[in-house]
C-alpha cells in the first residue's frame, strides 16, 4: 500500500502519524510539500519537497510510483493544487480523498464582512478601520500595497517580499495562537481591523474570539471552489476511515 499525501497542513501532519500506526507492515506513506515556507514541520514517513509539473506531471508521479491512494490534504486556499490531484487521480485511475477543515462560523456579537478575494478585501478595508491585523499570508500582500493611508500588522511563517504595504509591521510567527496572546496583539498595537482568510481549524481560531471580544470587524476571504464530486473528509480520523473501507 502507497499513500500519497499533499500536505503541508496540521492535518497532513496528524493523518501522517495516524497512518504509520495504522498500515500494514511494508506499507509506503509519502507527504508532499509544496516548498513555500523554508523551515516546515516535517510528517513522519517519506517526504518530498516541490511541485509536480501540473496535472500530467502528477499523473505520471502516481503511476511510476506505484500509488495506491492520494489524498488531498493541502490548505483550503490552495486551489490550484486540488484541480490538479482531481485530473490527475482521474488520469490515472487512484482513487482521490479531500481532505477539507470545516470552515469557520459567525456567531453572536462578530462582525463580518465576507468577500471573495484578497482584492476585494482591500476595497472594503478604507470604510473599515485603519490599523489592520492581515493574517492571509504572505503570498498575497500586492493586493494591499496601495493602501498608503492604512498601518498593517502582517503576521506570516516567513518574510514577506515585496510588493508590500508602504506602512507595515512584520511579525514572524507560527500557530497555534492563543486567545490572550491574539487579545495582546490587537490591544498593543491598536488595531481596528482585522483580516483572514475562512482557513477553518483550531490552531488560528484564537484571533476571530480576541476579535469579538475587542468589538472590531473582521474581513473574511471565503474559500475557492473545490472539483466537484468525489470523497470528502472532515479530519484526519476520517480519512483513515476511508483508506479502511479502500483496503477492505
Amino acid at each position: 500500500m502507497h499513500v500519497l499525501i499533499l500536505g503541508g497542513t496540521t492535518e497532513a501532519r496528524r493523518l501522517a502519524e495516524l497512518l504509520e500506526a495504522e498500515l500494514p507492515a511494508g506499507s509506503r506513506v509519502t507527504s508532499s510539500l509544496a516548498g513555500r515556507v523554508a523551515r516546515p514541520k516535517l510528517p513522519p514517513g517519506e517526504v518530498r519537497v516541490g511541485g509536480f509539473g501540473g496535472a500530467g506531471g502528477l499523473a505520471e508521479w502516481l503511476r511510476t510510483h506505484q500509488v495506491h491512494a492520494l489524498i488531498d490534504a493541502t490548505h483550503p486556499f490552495a486551489g490550484t493544487i486540488t484541480f490538479h490531484a482531481a485530473t490527475a487521480a482521474a488520469a490515472a485511475h487512484v482513487p482521490l480523498l479531500m481532505l477539507r477543515r470545516p470552515g469557520w462560523v459567525p456567531g453572536d456579537g462578530d462582525d463580518w464582512h465576507p468577500v471573495g478575494s484578497l482584492a476585494e478585501a482591500a476595497d472594503a478595508l478604507p470604510g473599515l478601520g485603519r490599523r489592520v491585523f492581515l493574517t492571509t499570508g504572505r503570498m498575497g500582500l500586492a493586493a494591499f500595497a496601495d493602501l498608503d493611508e492604512l498601518w498593517f500588522l502582517m503576521r506570516s511563517v516567513d518574510a514577506p517580499e515585496p510588493p508590500c504595504p508602504a506602512r507595515m509591521e512584520t511579525l514572524l510567527d507560527r500557530g497555534p495562537f492563543t486567545l490572550e496572546g491574539e487579545r495582546e496583539l490587537i490591544r498593543r498595537h491598536r488595531v481596528d481591523v482585522l483580516v483572514t482568510k475562512d482557513s477553518g481549524g483550531a490552531a488560528t481560531a484564537p484571533k476571530l474570539a480576541a476579535a469579538r471580544e475587542a468589538g472590531i470587524p473582521v474581513v473574511v476571504v471565503s474559500r475557492p471552489p473545490v472539483p466537484e464530486g468525489g470523497a470528502v473528509a472532515g479530519g484526519p480520523e476520517e480519512a483513515v476511515a476511508w483508506l479502511r473501507v479502500l483496503t477492505g
